[in-house]
């Protein structure tokens, strides 16, 4: 059974107009998801953005009722809801102030893994991009990331079917609800991911089918990785969106260089060419560049170091060893300590050799 709150979340996202910052928001404002649909009109208008229209849908909603319906079709189907006020809410996407209000979810993975990659590309991959995706994700396995990627034809699928002959676990991102599986011919591959990951979507059954629905599905990729590969491009493409996400989300984005005059690599050259990614030939570029460490000795080194910090620093150790990198207010709030004392023990977690700085005012761990 699901609880009341998760209902409510689901009705809240099912309102016109009601997106997640938005959302967010007016939970911020009334204090809770159930109060929002029980404050008076004229309440709600008074909070930024909302106004008397948008107040009165949420008023006068009939969404508990659908969201009623949708609690059951979950359950039916062993689909789980993940809210975003869980803790077991994906770290790297609750960090992305557009992340989903709440997300079904089939199958069973860690969204807080160590490591996580997202791999796109073109639907019409060349041969050439099918063995740089299936040589990537075998070079890459020993770290035993989890692969992100939308089930698409081309590239998606090559990577979640590479994935899987690796024995890694992997994440299907869907655009569309789970009654309504695209592209259909997937349908197969979908089961086995289940199996050996997940499949996840934040679109509910009755949802009307819409383009932009590929373009929010192309904004959880980005958020969920630490890194998004880029193996093939056309000059236009859902994985060019995807990459403009990540970038946005301050996250690394890799791309593997095509031949001039070759329309499958020219949206990748052209992120090369506009300095928005890394070129990448191999997966000991993407180890080098995420600082995917594989020296035991130098491990060897921190583990001794790791006994001799404070409580507060084991526990920015740990958090950083979830995330690739962090901004300082998020590392506070996650450890809950004040900025005020955040920078002292960070700075000396730096002269120990344990982080460093990155642009932004972020962290990593070394």
């Amino acid at each position: 059974m699901y609880s009341e709150k998760t209902l409510y979340y689901v009705a809240l996202s099912m309102i016109p107009g009601i997106g997640p910052l938005l959302a967010r928001q007016l939970i911020a404002y009334v204090g809770s998801v159930e109060q929002i649909f029980k404050e008076k009109p004229q309440n709600l208008e008074k909070i930024p953005k909302i106004g008397e229209i948008l107040a009165h849908e949420i008023a006068h909603a009939q969404t508990l009722k659908q969201a009623e319906y949708e609690l059951q079709f979950a359950q039916k189907n062993n689909i789980a809801i993940l809210l975003y006020s869980d803790e077991i809410y994906p770290q790297r996407l609750k960090n992305c102030e557009d992340a989903p209000l709440f997300f079904f979810s089939k199958g069973s993975v860690d969204f807080n893994a160590p490591k996580m990659l997202s791999i796109v590309g073109t639907r019409n991959m060349s041969d050439y991009g099918k063995r740089l995706c299936k040589e990537l994700v075998q070079q890459i396995a020993p770290h035993n990331p989890v692969i992100v990627s939308g089930l698409a034809f081309g590239v998606d699928i090559c990577a979640h079917k590479a994935a899987l002959d690796a024995g890694l676990h992997t994440i299907a991102v869907l655009p569309t609800q789970f009654t309504q599986i695209t592209p259909p011919q997937h349908l197969n591959y979908l089961q086995e991911i289940v199996q050996q990951g997940a499949a996840i979507t934040e679109i509910h059954t009755q949802q009307k089918y819409d383009p932009g629905l590929y373009v929010r599905r192309n904004r959880v990729i980005a958020g969920l990785s630490d890194a998004t590969i880029v193996v093939e491009s056309k000059k236009k493409g859902g994985a060019l969106i995807t990459a403009e996400f990540a970038n946005q989300y301050n996250r690394e984005v890799c791309t593997f260089p095509g031949n001039v005059g070759s329309k499958s690599s020219e949206g990748c050259n052209a992120l090369i060419k506009q300095n928005k990614a890394t070129l990448i030939e191999n997966a000991a570029d993407v180890e080098r560049l995420l600082n995917w460490d594989t020296n035991k000795k130098k491990k060897a080194i921190q583990k001794q170091l790791f006994v001799e910090l404070t409580t507060d620093e084991k526990q920015i150790v740990d958090l950083l060893t979830k995330n690739a990198k962090l901004p300082i207010d998020s590392i506070a709030n996650e450890i809950n300590v004040p900025m005020s004392k955040i920078s002292s023990i960070l700075l000396n977690l730096e002269f120990n050799g344990m982080v460093a700085t990155l642009p932004g005012k972020q962290y990593m761990l070394v």
